[in-house]
Parts: C-alpha cells; structure tokens; sequence
C-alpha cells in the first residue's frame, strides 16, 4: 500500500506542475479511482465570478470523496485584476488566469467552464455588474451550462441576498445562478439553445456560507443551521497518499498571477452549506442524500453497474489489464443506452479507463510548434501497446481533414510502433488564438459568435488525431491532441500546444506613443515569419492630421520566428491630438494586420494569442523637471516604460543593493503597486528611502494592499498613514481638485478637470482614509451615493524633499495613453523644482 500511496501522492505533484498536454499515465490506484467517479451518476456545479473564488476544498471533497463529476462556473476570466508574476494585464491577464484555473481543476479533479462576461474591474453593487455585462447574455450563458452540464446541485460561492456588501461581480454571480435555477428547465427560455441541448432541473440549489458572511466566528457558533449541510473536508485518501486539504491548497496554489501560493494544510476542516431551493436532504452531511446515482439512474444502466461495480470492488491493482474484457462489455451495453447524455458523457470516460488498463500508449507529435496555412506538417504517431491484450490498430485519422493512414498493425507488447503522416494545412484552417479575443467585445461582454464554445474554458486544439484501435473484434476510437514534444537541457521533456499562425505578425516596440512637441519620433515595427523565406511590403495606417514616412517599406526574412524590424517616421500635428497607428503587411497579394503576444510561465501550458496590431499616438503639450528617475518594480506594471515616453530616463533599482547615497543621482524614485506586499527586502532599507526624501527627494509610493504587507511594516510613510479599502471604480467618476494653489497641481503643466477625461476602468483603489495633519490631500471624487474620498493623492514634505502616496489607477491610465494622467505624474516628479526654476529665470 506505500507504494501505492507514493505513485499517488506524485501523479498528484506532477498534474501540478507538469504542462497541460502532457499524455495522462494512470497508476492502478488512480485507474481505480477514476472507476469509482465511473460509478458515480451525479453532477454538482460551483458557481461564482472569478479565478480565485472557487472553494478548492469543496471543489476537491466532491470530486475526490464524493466522486461525483464537479464543474466550477466563474464568471469571468478575471480580467480586471492584477498580475504578481509578469507583466500579462487586460485579456493576456484574463488568458493567464484561465490557464491556472484549468491548472487547478487538474489538481482538484474538476472541470472548468465559463461565461462570456469580461471581468471590467472591482463594482461596489451587482446593478452596476448586470448592466455592464449586459444581465441577459450572462444569464443566458448560466442556463447554456446548467443544461449541458445537468447538474443535479448547484453551489453557490456568495450570497445572491446581500447586494452591495461584497464585489459586485460576487453578488451577481449568486443572483444569477439562483435564477438560473428553475429557467433552465422552462422551455421557453432561450429556446435556441434547445436544438444543441435540452431543458434541465436541478434538484437542489446551496450557498456555501461560513462565518466570514456572519462578520465573526461567534455569530456563526450562534446562527440557525437548520437549513444547512456540513461537511468534514479535511478527509483522507489512502489510495491516493494525500488528504483533501493538501490536494485543495495545490490546486489554489496554481493562481500564482494572484500570489496564492500556499502551505499545504491536513486535518479535520468543516463545511458548511445552506440550502436556498429544493428539498433539504436527512442526511445533512451529503449533498446527494435522495438523489439516485446509481448505474440504476438512466434505463437499462443496471447490467452496466453490475459489470463496474464488480470490476471496482474486486480491482486487480497488479494487472488492471485483467478487467479488459469486463470494461469491453461494459461499453458495449453502454452504446444501447438511449439517455445521450450519459451515454456520452461516461462513454468517453469508460475508453480512458480502458486505454490505461490495457497500458496502451498514444501520442501525435507535431514536428514544429506552429505552422502557417498551405504549410506542409509532419506528425509522428507513437503508438505502444504495454500488456498482452490482443489489440489492433486499424486507422489513425486527423480530425475535420482527409488525411489519415491505414496501417492495420497488431500491437505486439512493448514493441513501439513509430508511424508518420504529412499533409498540407488547409487554407481555410483557423488561426489559433482564443476563441473570446477573436471579435471585438464590449467593456462587459465578450462577443463569441460560434454558440458551441460558448462556455469552453479553451478553444479546441488545432489538431486532433483519431487513433482507431481493435479489442477482440470492438472498435474504439481514442482522441488526442496533436502537440510538439520536444527538450530543454536544462528543462528536460517538454509539451507544448501545436498552433496554426499567420504568414506574418507585427507589433509595435511601444503600445503608446506620447509626442511632447511636433518633432517626429523613430517608430520600430517588429515583423515576425510563421515560415521561412518570407517577403512584403510594411505600410502603417495613421490617423487625420499625422504623417508617416516612407509610405511603404520591403521586408525580407529568411527564417520561421525571426524578426525584422522596420522604422517608420511618424510625425504628430502641431496640436493635442491622439488617435491609433496600425500594420498593414503584403504578402503575395495577401493582408496581414494581427500582432502575436505569447504567455511562457513553468505552470502553464504556452499561449499565442492573435490580437488587432495597434498602438495609441498622443500629441501631448507637456512640460516636466528632472531627468533621472529610479524605479523600484512590486507586483509588476508598465509605469517605467510609460514615463520613458516622454523623455525620463527610468533605471530600475536593485533594492538589496540600496545603501546611503546611492539613490542621490536620481531626480525622483517611483515605487510600484504593492511593492510593500510583496518586496521583503524593502523593510531593511526603508529608512534609506526616506533619508533620500529628507535630503532633498521626490518619493511616489503607488497603491499598496491593505493588513497585507509582507514586511510587518508598522507606516509606510513618515508620518501617520492608514491605508483603507477604499477605491473608486467608476473610471467618469467627478473629480475635485482640492488643492488648487499647490504646486502638485500647477507646475509644470496646469491640472484641472479635463485631465480626469478619458481615464479607463477605475480612478483608484485602496486609498488611505486616515492621515497626519503633514499631508495635503489634492483630490476629491467618489462613486455614486458615496461620501467623498480625498485619499486619492496625498502630498507631505519630509526634510528638503516630498513624500507622495497616490492609490490613483496611473499603472492602468498611463500604459493606456491617459494624457491627464501623464500631465500629473510628471508633476509629481517635478514637484519642488518650481523654485529651482524661478530662481534660474530670476538669474537669467
């Protein structure tokens, strides 16, 4: 049994950190677990709005001890938030995101599904949410999984009763998914869904409460829990070595971009559940207490069940490939069964179970990574058979093509068979690049015209291959993506997804320009090959008012993945002026216009995505002092190359080599969001910081986490300063200027109102709400029916120099092109040499 434990705990470990197409190889003690879900008819759905809100323990019971098929539905793909570990924000973020979900759920053994709503940013009530995201598309897309899905209990993360206590986007969830509840068995809610699915009715509907919703430990000991469940989730598994909690804390540590990296945790762990409709089960610790789920579920399942359950009560752990001709049997009565969605759903999951108790081996290797239409691609079949079941491999086929080979081979024991096919890509074969990013959206929504991904937590793979094997005279047909399999000497065996790209890509060096006279810039066009031995013409698209010289320049690139870069010379109008460049490239008569972002991290699997090539150009007047800037990097933002722009030169600064005099040189230090959570290091040389402000410097501390500093910081700030949750998310939010005579807000450019125009998704969040009588607050704004929060930008001298907080959004506003925004950074950095210029006008 410990080597059984063992193989467990490490299949566990590897799912973790291992990338996504890597083939599944089952121990014995996994096959018998996936036997066990096999055996298990019941469905639950965890319902709620982003990565990172999904209970994993709860997730990890039902799936792992329950065995019931679970699927967790976020909303959104968490878009709107921030990134720890790079510098992916917006749709890469959301991309990201989605990609440590799917990580998650590989831990935790559920499945991942999603909405169409864009995650827009923190929203302080669910009306606000719904009218954003557009209630009846996110509403629908609740309906569209409950139905394909069938879930017979629906969880939910938060409590659908308390709007405006919570993020909106939190409370709509729950409001959706309980309205959901019954529309998905009514007919005549969206019926167009009803020719690709059917009407379900779930049986019962919870909200996953706890004591954080009760405000404390001891009102919840006293709440009524007559109408809760509770379950003890900190169970453990002998087959697999490992406790529910240890496997729910892996799996919420793959939301790394979120810094949820944790300790793993063991031991007795209740939760609760109360329920909202359906009946309350007697058995108040199982959710599916009164509901069959049993092979005796669907008609005719019960000779089925008799098969399975023999096979899973007398498991042979040492030859699984003994219970072949049971399983065969199986899947053959399985195929009479008229329900299609069982049939389906356990049909598929019955051949996995097969093809890893017969030790069979597939794989469809790619000989590149990515290839271009009309490109001709090789693919490897590995194909081995590991025990001494009589198995004949007919056909493999690529799927949506005619290309396939007929090999009709009998698969001898651990004799590898090595097959290889060529075909030429169609022309009319998609690019790759996730499905939701391949039309423009709104600020809430995603457009997704093909209503059968809707939903998907991934666009399907470029290719797949249909291995066509025969077991004693039965047919399967086993499934797998076609991938590049390659290695790294100081990596090891690699899986990276195949992808079909463009002739070309190209993108700007900068996704903003800001001009602060009429001068023309240099501006670098980076193209990219999707195959050797290409060439074109580069011509960019240019707005009323500016000019780009040449008009058209010849690109010439010999390998697949180099790139050329091409300088333009774009010249701005003599007034403020903003609008968007964009690449046209030729290619045999053929037009390209796409830029090619791709997210490379250890924990998930790469992602090219295709997205519009563009870049914002602002004709700004500005005016700034100093030139030299040092910039210590927190969670990781764009600000750096943003203040570049316009004529700063930006060093980053190494903080553990930060000492007396050394920050001297620089006109001004920027520090970046939450670098106090995350930046240990900043505790030991906290004291130097401010030295360097006593002595005559700018200091700009950006928006830290509130009670979340990793330092044990007792002040950030020389003088008193309490940071609070407090934000504003409305981005058109009015904005007063408090401090009209200050310098923050006259020198070098005048600030006033119109530079608050045009700010994207939010003015700022977690402003400080108390402070000492040495700080100016400069700005007041707030939400709708709030009081007035005028911690958005605090300004106190310390010794010769100026200490600056500011929670304002300036790392969304500037990587945006905000020019306001611009205006007032670069006031902050002048702050104090006002009187260096007078002095200097007063000499000359």
């Amino acid at each position: 049994m410990q080597k059984f434990k063992a193989l467990g705990l490490g299949l566990i470990l590897f799912c973790a950190l291992a990338q996504a197409q890597a083939p599944k190889k089952l121990s014995s003690t996994q096959i018998h677990h996936e036997l066990q879900k096999l055996n298990f008819l019941g469905t639950a759905l965890y319902v709620a709005a982003h990565p990172d809100d999904e209970n994993t323990r709860l997730i990890a019971y039902l799936s792992n001890h329950v065995k019931a098929r679970t699927a967790y539905l976020s909303l959104t793909r968490g878009d709107g938030g921030q990134n720890l570990i790079g510098p992916e924000l917006r749709e890469l973020l959301g991309l990201l995101r989605t990609q440590e979900l799917l990580g998650a759920r590989r831990v935790d053994g559920g499945e991942q599904r999603f909405s169409r709503a864009n995650d827009f940013g923190y929203s302080k009530h669910p009306d606000e949410t719904l009218e954003i995201w557009d209630k009846e598309q996110v509403l629908e897309d609740v309906v569209w999984t409950i139905r394909n899905l069938r879930p017979d209990v629906i969880i939910n993360r938060f409590d659908h009763r308390s709007p405006g206590t919570t993020h909106g986007h939190h409370t709509a969830s729950a409001m959706l998914s309980v309205e959901a509840f019954n529309l998905a068995a009514n007919k005549s809610a969206y019926p167009e869904q009803l020719s690709l699915t059917d009407i379900w009715q779930p049986k019962r509907i919870f909200f996953n409460t706890n004591w954080w919703f009760y405000g404390s430990r001891e009102n919840f000991e006293k709440a009524d829990k007559s109408n809760m469940l509770k379950m003890d989730v900190g169970v453990y598994y002998p087959e697999l070595g490992i406790s529910n909690n240890e496997i729910a804390s892996l799996a919420s540590s793959q939301h790394l971009c979120q810094g949820f990296g944790r300790i793993s945790l063991r031991g007795s762990q209740d939760e609760y559940v109360e329920l909202l409709k359906g009946d309350l089960p007697p058995d108040k610790s199982n959710l599916f207490d009164g509901i069959n789920t049993t092979w005796s579920r669907i008609e005719n399942g019960e000779a089925i069940g008799n098969i399975l359950y023999a096979i899973e009560n007398d498991f042979n752990f040492k030859d699984p490939s003994s219970h072949l001709g049971q399983l065969i049997e199986a899947y053959e009565l399985l195929q009479n069964i008229e329900d299609e969605h069982w049939k389906s759903l356990k049909s598929e999951h019955l051949k996995e179970i097969i093809l890893a108790c017969s030790g069979i081996y597939l794989e469809a290797n790619a000989s590149a990574a990515s290839a271009v239409q009309n490109e001709n691609l090789k693919v490897t079949f590995e194909v081995l058979n590991r025990s001494e079941v009589d198995v004949r491999l007919y056909k493999i086929h690529i799927k949506n093509s005619q290309n396939s080979l007929s090999p009709n081979l009998s698969l001898v024991e651990n004799k590898k068979e090595n097959l290889e096919l060529e075909f030429v890509i169609p022309e009319n074969n998609a690019y790759t690049s996730p499905y939701w990013l391949n039309e423009k959206g709104s600020l809430g929504m995603y457009k997704v015209s093909d209503k059968s991904l809707i939903g998907k937590p991934e666009t399907p793979a470029a290719f797949e291959a249909i291995f066509q094997l025969d077991f004693s005279g039965t047919t399967l047909d086993f499934t797998k993506p076609v991938f590049r399999r390659y290695s790294k000497p100081d990596k090891g065996e690699l899986f990276e997804p195949f992808v079909i790209l463009p002739e070309v890509t190209a993108s700007f060096t900068d996704d903003v320009m800001i001009f602060s006279d009429s001068q023309p810039k240099k501006v670098a066009l980076a193209i990219r090959a999707g195959k050797n031995d290409i060439s074109g013409i580069a011509r960019i698209k240019y707005p009323v008012g500016w000019s780009v010289q040449p008009e058209a320049l010849n690109f010439s690139i010999t390998q697949k993945g180099e790139v050329q870069t091409v300088y333009f010379e774009v010249t701005p109008p003599a007034n403020e002026s903003e609008g968007y460049i964009s690449p046209s490239l030729t290619v045999n008569d053929k037009n390209y216009d796409k830029s090619l972002a791709e997210i490379s991290y250890d924990h998930i699997p790469k992602q090219s995505i295709l997205l519009p090539s563009e870049a914002k150009v602002v004709r700004l007047n500005i005016q700034k002092s100093g030139e030299n800037i040092g910039y210590i990097v927190g969670a990781g933002d764009k600000v750096p190359e943003s203040l570049e722009q316009i004529g700063y030169n930006v060093q980053t600064i190494n903080v553990s080599e930060i000492e007396k005099g050394t920050l001297d040189k620089y006109d001004g230090i920027v520090v970046g969001i939450r670098a106090y959570n995350v930046v240990e290091e900043l505790k030991f040389k906290q004291s130097h910081l401010l030295d360097y402000v006593k002595e005559g410097g700018n200091l700009i501390i950006q928006y830290n986490t509130a009670n979340r500093w990793r330092n044990q910081f007792e002040n950030i700030a020389p003088y008193s300063l309490t940071i609070s949750r407090d934000r504003v998310t409305n981005e058109n939010a009015e904005v007063s200027i408090l401090a009209k005579d200050h310098a923050l807000v006259n020198f070098p450019n005048t600030i006033d109102k119109t530079d608050f125009d045009g700010w994207v998704q939010e003015r700022g969040l977690y402003f400080p709400n108390e402070w000492g009588e040495e700080f100016t607050p400069i700005l007041s704004m707030s939400d709708k029916g709030e009081t007035a929060k005028t911690g958005s930008l605090l300004v106190a001298p310390y010794g010769k120099g100026n200490y600056i907080y500011t929670g304002l959004s300036f790392f969304r506003e500037l990587p945006a092109g905000v020019s306001g925004a611009y205006k007032l950074f670069a006031n902050m950095l002048s702050l104090g040499k006002e009187n260096i210029k007078n002095e200097d006008e007063i000499k000359g």
